[in-house]
């Protein structure tokens, strides 16, 4: 039986680095027997339907075929649906006032160890917050996230995993396209 998941990628179509067309991408995962696939803006957001085996290899396939392909390293987390919309509904941090802007969530590709959560600095970048549950950051930026030390390098370090956020408005699209 197959379910949704949302794949994300990290550091593509950023700032004229690392170009890979939605096109080609939805074509990796069509040509891994994924089906209903559809992206969201230029940044990495992949909707698609899979059963639960391909679901867990997919990440992996889809990180080579890029490499072989474009001859660039690029992370893939994914998220069942279910992960996904328990992820973005439960913001412990955002208020329904607050600007979009100033809303993240980072996606990690493994869950922390308990004394790695301890190690973070919550004074790092002053006015920004953070929480970590299970896989995700949730991240408030009111200064901006152009501005804030909170970092994918900061938490990949610290954490020991590989993270890709995205912003609130991002988030609440791929919901919408998943609900």
């Amino acid at each position: 039986m197959e379910s949704q998941y949302v794949a994300l990628m990290r550091g593509i179509n950023v700032g004229g680095k690392n170009k890979l067309p939605m096109s080609e991408l939805r074509t990796i995962f069509e040509e891994l027997r994924c089906e209903s696939v559809r992206t969201y803006i230029q940044s990495g957001n992949v909707v698609f339907a899979a059963d639960a085996r391909l679901a867990k290899v997919v990440a992996e396939q889809v990180s080579n075929r890029i490499a072989d392909m474009f001859s660039i390293s690029v992370p893939v987390i994914v998220r069942s649906a279910a992960e996904y919309k328990r992820a973005v509904r439960t913001h412990p941090l955002a208020t329904p006032d607050m600007p979009d802007s100033t809303v993240h969530v980072m996606f990690l590709a493994d869950k922390p160890k308990a004394a790695q959560v301890r190690s973070l600095d919550a004074d790092r970048s002053p006015g920004d917050s953070f929480k970590v549950v299970g896989k995700e950051i949730y991240l408030l930026s009111p200064n901006g996230a152009a501005r804030s030390k909170l970092t994918n390098a900061y938490f990949d370090r610290s954490l020991n995993t590989i993270s890709t956020t995205r912003n609130w408005r991002t988030c609440q699209k791929l919901l919408e396209m998943i609900s």
